[in-house]
């Protein structure tokens, strides 16, 4: 039986410890079988990745920045599971932030990056109800910042 952490393997993911917040606020709350979890902004193991959908970056590279969301989110839910990433049952919800002009419209396009990251690594758990929304800035200047909400066992 494959688990989570060989799915992640097989598709070359391994979650990063679960980033410390840089505000006053929470990485994620637990109620009961719920657990909320902050906006995740889009990094990788080379830092930010900065950039503004419909400037200086496209759709595609954009879906990326969106995946590195998804596995931020996931790392969170791990430390929240005590490690045990078996504990998670699906995503829930997906909110996703796109730093882009006001003329960008292809949202959906990038947070699919995190979507179809959440189903490769989890199946069917792995889909979700969600909303992609431009913004004019996000902090520090990333190109996407998504929460979400994940039901535990």
């Amino acid at each position: 039986m494959s688990t989570i952490e060989t799915r992640l393997a097989d598709l070359g993911v391994t979650l990063p410890d679960a980033p410390a917040p840089a505000a006053n606020y929470v990485p994620y709350v637990q109620t009961g079988n719920t657990v909320y979890v902050s906006g995740q902004i889009s990094m990788n193991e080379d830092g930010l990745i900065l950039g503004k959908l419909g400037d200086n970056m496209d759709t595609e590279a954009g879906a990326a920045a969106a995946k590195t969301c998804a596995i931020g989110l996931l790392a969170q839910v791990k430390k929240a599971c005590d490690g045990d990433l078996e504990r998670l049952v699906r995503v829930v919800k997906l909110t996703g932030f796109v730093n882009s002009t006001s003329d960008y419209t292809d949202q959906p396009k990038v947070i699919n990056g995190a979507s179809d990251f959440f189903v490769e690594a989890l199946g069917e758990a792995g889909r979700h109800a969600r909303s992609a929304v431009s913004a004019a800035a996000l902090p520090l200047g990333v190109a996407v910042e998504i929460e979400g909400i994940f039901e535990i066992k």
